[in-house]
């Protein structure tokens, strides 16, 4: 069944919601006295990079499989197992007799001509796909369809878990930017009397070293200091970074590459601003902006 029949299953998933990219699901069905089981496992990682475990005779379902994943995953490492186990009655192992009579021809011709090589065991040669009658018969179109169809079923639990952390991870972040607020509205508060901060600390080290200043160039020199000190732009910018962040989470996805970007410039600035700063207040805030920042981080790199 192509891949595109499976598109109403997720249709309904809102491209405005932030998917995180560790989840786990798990579909199970039964058919035909088998026992069919997928489990997918999701971490993140930079691209959509996926992994597939399944019967040799199931292989070639894998091109379809990868293609549904595709088209509604952009990024994170997927592993998907799917077990496969026969019930009730069908429960006996059934030997693949003439696979085992063409492999012991092999193995007689690899003794002739490599008699050092060592020996198969009975284990070893049981052990070899299909020689047990457990395998699904790629001939039987029906449970290849409902492998399919029961893949897709667990692709869309993978989704709704992804969908239910990347709820988490919004809350979080808008928390953390609400902080970034809070601390830039106090170290705007601050700069407010930089100007007699930078007076006050002049003055008291021409006390200590008992000299006087021409009181013009003392003005000036309060100027120039004042105006290195100015943190303005940067304290602009964190709340311009901070506005297209809650933009980028109330928008279509994909964030995560987005949200990345932004916490850059964001500790950008907040490096800038420890590094302007002329009094302790502002520097601790400096610091206390760039701890919330990485919280921030850590937060996307699990985004999608």
């Amino acid at each position: 069944m192509p891949a595109h029949e499976y598109n109403g299953v997720f249709s309904r998933a809102q491209r405005r919601m932030i998917y995180s990219m560790t989840a786990f699901a798990r579909a199970q069905a039964e058919l035909d006295g088998l026992t069919l089981s997928w489990e997918l496992r999701s971490v993140n990682h930079r691209y959509l990079e996926t992994q597939f475990r399944l019967p040799e005779t199931l292989r070639a379902a894998e091109t379809e499989l990868r293609e549904i994943l595709r088209q509604h995953l952009k990024r994170g490492k997927v592993d998907c197992s799917l077990r496969v186990d026969r019930t009730g009655t069908q429960a006996a192992m059934e030997l693949n007799r003439p696979l085992l009579l063409e492999l012991l021809a092999v193995l007689e011709q690899v003794r002739r001509d490599a008699p050092e090589a060592a020996t198969a065991t009975a284990l070893d040669l049981l052990r070899w796909p299909g020689v047990l009658g457990d395998a699904v018969s790629m001939d039987d179109e029906q449970v290849t369809a409902r492998v399919t169809e029961l893949f897709a079923e667990a692709v869309a639990g993978l989704i709704a878990h992804r969908s239910r952390e990347g709820d988490q991870l919004r809350q979080a972040i808008s928390q953390r930017l609400d902080e970034i607020e809070h601390i830039v509205a106090e170290v705007k508060g601050l700069m407010a009397g930089i100007s007699q901060h930078i007076q006050d600390k002049l003055r008291q080290r021409l006390r200590e070293l008992e000299a006087n200043a021409d009181p013009q160039r003392l003005e000036q020199e309060i100027a120039l200091l004042a105006q290195r000190a100015d943190v303005a732009e940067e304290l602009d910018r964190l709340c311009i970074h901070v506005e297209e962040a809650r933009g980028i989470l109330a928008g279509a996805g994909p964030h995560g590459r987005r949200l990345d970007f932004l916490t850059q410039e964001l500790n950008r600035e907040a490096n800038t601003l420890g590094a302007k700063s002329s009094m302790a207040e502002t520097s601790q805030k400096a610091v206390d902006l760039k701890v919330v920042i990485e919280q921030i981080r850590e937060q996307v790199q699990n985004i999608e």
